[in-house]
């Protein structure tokens, strides 16, 4: 099997084989306190784990987590791409059986811990209708997850990670029904970053650090109107997209083009969402059409008088409250993030 097949990460830190730390990536939201919760309750059990969540969430850094917190953490972690492993059922097992084999001889020790790991399956909804049944009969035979080596008899404890809802895709027709009852023991779901936007300074102050580091450079402190424009930005490239964007900050200094970059993508998110097909209102179409442009405006101008609102409103010929109503009415704060609470980002990662 081809060496991308086994690793990569959404998160820099595997670039050096490391984790983040716990408090930035489960952050302070509710949603990701409960994760870490049930994390902490499941890893020590021997049943299949499903993880739910959207590109760039943080899947694989999660499966990953599962494994450290588990009895045979000192075992190996082994990682298949489900859209790279062949349609051949012998090239399959073949693949496989290298994948495992190029680990490491000293990873493979002859300890009870060394004899056991994790197999990560990643995206196993790109699987076609024959890959399935194929994987569904190594489940049913113990073979999937038990591998022959010269050194000792390898067991794995199996997590598979998707992108797509796959109750919803058994509905469909497009993921075998059994096969998912075979793998969806126990389910975790990592939310989007837009349902963690609290998480965001935390997670902006950590790349930057990380990243300066990397780079040997020092990432200018982000203004209060640039961290205004990542906390209002919907990130659906999730925790991989702020962690490009940011690196781009951090090797090119140019805090213009970032904000520029996250106006110009919120506009395509728009134009697309509007052009989208199926039955609409034209009523809450054209109400969100018009929320979003006043967003926009607002956003545009607000940056051109360096976050002073009241020179906002007079240049948007509108009251001094009107413009404080309108903020908090397409969903933004009335006031930028301070400079407090960016110091204290970087304070939680060191």
């Amino acid at each position: 099997m081809a060496p991308s097949s086994l690793t990569t990460s959404s998160w820099p830190h595997q670039e050096l084989n490391q984790l983040p730390p716990d408090t930035i990536f489960f952050g302070h939201s509710e949603h990701m306190k409960a994760l870490q919760s049930r994390i902490e309750k499941i890893a020590a059990l021997d049943m299949p784990v499903l993880i739910e969540g959207e590109s760039g969430t943080g899947k694989d850094i999660l499966a990953r987590m599962l494994h450290q917190r588990s009895p045979w953490m000192s075992g190996v972690f082994v990682k298949l791409r489900c859209s790279n492993i062949p349609e051949s059922f012998d090239d399959f097992l073949e693949s496989y059986a290298e994948a495992v084999k190029g680990i490491p001889r000293a990873t493979l020790s002859s300890a009870h811990s060394g004899c056991h790991g994790t197999l990560f399956l990643d995206e196993i909804s790109e699987t076609s209708a024959s890959l399935q049944a194929k994987l569904l009969r190594l489940l049913q035979e113990g073979r999937l997850c038990s591998v022959n080596l010269k050194r000792c008899k390898l067991n794995l404890r199996l997590i598979c990670g998707t992108t797509c809802a796959l109750e919803s895709a058994a509905e469909r027709g497009d993921f075998r029904r059994d096969l998912l009852y075979r793998i969806n023991v126990l389910t975790l779901r990592v939310p989007p970053l837009r349902e963690r936007t609290a998480d965001i300074p935390d997670l902006t102050a950590h790349f930057l650090s990380f990243f300066s580091n990397a780079y040997a450079g020092e990432a200018k402190r982000p203004s209060q109107e640039m961290m205004h424009f990542l906390l209002n930005y919907s990130w659906p490239g999730n925790i991989r997209e702020l962690e490009n964007l940011l690196r781009r900050y951090v090797l090119f200094g140019c805090e213009e083009a970032v904000c520029q970059e996250l106006l110009g993508r919120a506009s395509e998110q728009n134009t697309k969402q509007l052009s989208s097909p199926g039955a609409v209102s034209l009523k809450e179409l054209t109400k969100k059409a018009v929320r979003e442009l006043e967003r926009e405006a607002i956003l545009k101008v607000l940056h051109a008088n360096k976050w002073n609102r009241r020179r906002a409103a007079c240049a948007l010929n509108i009251s001094y409250r009107a413009l404080l109503y309108k903020l908090k009415d397409v969903g933004m704060a009335a006031a930028a993030p301070g400079k407090a609470d960016w110091q204290a980002g970087v304070q939680q990662t060191r």
